[in-house]
């Protein structure tokens, strides 16, 4: 078995690199996750990062969204239309930048803490 230096959780998943080895991609596509790592072979089959980043992402980006609408609305004086469309497009786009590093982040953290199916015993 090789060893590999320790990689930060938080700098894999901002780079959406492998949690292990920090050199190989983790993603196939936008958001999905590939098989294996191409560089040291770990297995990502178990890797689930289920709806955590997309709670988290709608968290940050509602409170932004919501401040961008005050702003446009009541500072700025815009229209409600143009308030609420500025606010829409703010919300799509913080929700696609951040979706992929927090997946990774989140699937980076489960590797360091070798998370893993619940179990009840008997």
């Amino acid at each position: 078995m090789s060893y590999y230096p320790p990689v930060s959780p938080y700098m894999a998943g901002l780079s959406g690199k492998c949690p292990r080895c920090g050199q190989g991609a983790l993603f196939q596509g936008f958001l999905g996750i590939r098989p294996r790592c191409a560089v040291c072979d770990l297995d990502f089959s178990s890797a689930d990062s289920g709806d955590g980043p997309a709670v988290f992402v709608m968290f940050i980006v509602g409170f932004v969204a919501v401040a961008v609408a005050f702003l446009a609305r009541f500072v700025w004086f815009a229209s409600l239309i143009a308030a609420l469309g500025v606010s829409a497009m703010v919300a799509l786009a913080l929700s696609l930048a951040l979706l992929r590093p927090f997946k990774a982040t989140l699937i980076a953290l489960q590797y360091r803490h070798k998370a893993e199916e619940g179990r009840l015993e008997e």
